[in-house]
């Protein structure tokens, strides 16, 4: 074992201090990925900043009828959550489908966006990797990508980001609000994961000492939604695919109409060509399918990783036609 530093922040200036005073400082709450990446040799950081005792845990409504999400909220509070159930149930089914119920009941909202990448090449410390140690190489290219990217990746990276509560958040155009050095701001979800382009060990635009401190959802804009996942097996297992839609049709015509798919990148990827088809258009399973393949129209497979893409059509179609047959 490498020792370590610790300290527990009771509140905010608190954690941003002691990150400041530690170069190499990591934020902990839950570790469900942290500290299993410190066992593998992959994390190791000299000081941890430990903020799970932050004032970050509310689920509260906002003015405009949306939700603030605080970033410590546990995923299996959150998936619970009457409101979440009620008004976001694409969130719901998305962490529920995310880990065993230990997990969830350790896991945080903001651990959960900051999660990094499953790809066998990063979690061996062993193997060169450009995530893990930028200009080393990339061997998931030519070794084993089965369950890697078939969109956005580039030479130096073709990993994909782990999270189905991202996914769900990415359709639902959620904002996440981090504190840092320089004051707060807010970003949306859909540019707070990076695709990987030369600097695929920069996972998120996170500026050094930025914490995550919640996440707000707008008003639901669609009428019906849904969060399906395509895995090797039925529990505990990362999505080779997944899917999470929220969809409004009146008079047999999509009149909202947002997208996003999961497993497929670097990032949760909002499928932005397929609403621009979807939206105005007969609520059929044809739309639907034009719908798909004007987005997957750009995935660059790899070797063993072709199947992916009639995996992501077929589940986008089946997500689509299902949310827009409901009354």
């Amino acid at each position: 074992m490498k020792p370590f530093g610790y300290v527990r922040a009771e509140h905010t200036d608190q954690a941003l201090a002691a990150y400041a005073a530690h170069p190499g400082a990591h934020y902990i709450a839950g570790g469900t990925n942290l500290v299993d990446l410190m066992k593998l040799g992959v994390a190791t950081p000299p000081f941890l900043v430990d903020i799970g005792r932050l004032p970050l845990g509310g689920v509260d409504e906002t003015a405009d009828g949306g939700l603030r999400i605080g970033a410590t909220v546990r995923n299996s509070d959150l998936a619970a959550h009457p409101l979440v159930r009620d008004r976001y149930p694409v969130l719901s089914q998305a962490l529920l489908a995310g880990a065993s119920a230990q997990l969830r009941n350790a896991a945080t909202t903001g651990g959960n966006l900051l999660q990094r990448t499953r790809c066998l090449y990063f979690q061996d410390a062993s193997k060169p990797c450009n995530k893990r140690a930028p200009g080393t190489g990339c061997p998931a290219r030519e070794g084993v990508h089965r369950d890697l990217a078939v969109l956005g990746h580039s030479p130096r990276c073709v990993a994909t980001h782990p999270s189905d509560m991202a996914v769900a958040l990415a359709a639902l155009d959620a904002r996440v609000h981090l504190l840092g050095p320089d004051g707060e701001r807010a970003v949306p979800l859909t540019g707070f994961h990076r695709l990987p382009g030369d600097t695929p060990e920069q996972d998120t635009v996170l500026r050094p000492g930025e914490l995550v401190t919640a996440v707000t959802l707008p008003p639901p804009a669609g009428a019906h939604s849904a969060y399906r996942k395509a895995r090797d097996r039925a529990s505990y297992a990362f999505a080779l695919v997944s899917v999470a839609a929220a969809v409004t049709v009146e008079n047999g015509v999509f009149r909202h109409a947002s997208l996003a798919f999961g497993g497929l990148a670097h990032a949760p990827w909002r499928a932005s060509l397929a609403e621009e088809v979807l939206r105005g258009a007969p609520a059929t399973e044809e739309t639907c399918a034009r719908a798909a393949d004007a987005e997957l129209a750009a995935a660059d497979p790899l070797r063993d990783n072709a199947f992916k893409v009639p995996l992501a059509r077929g589940l986008a179609v089946r997500v689509l036609t299902d949310l827009a047959s409901r009354p």
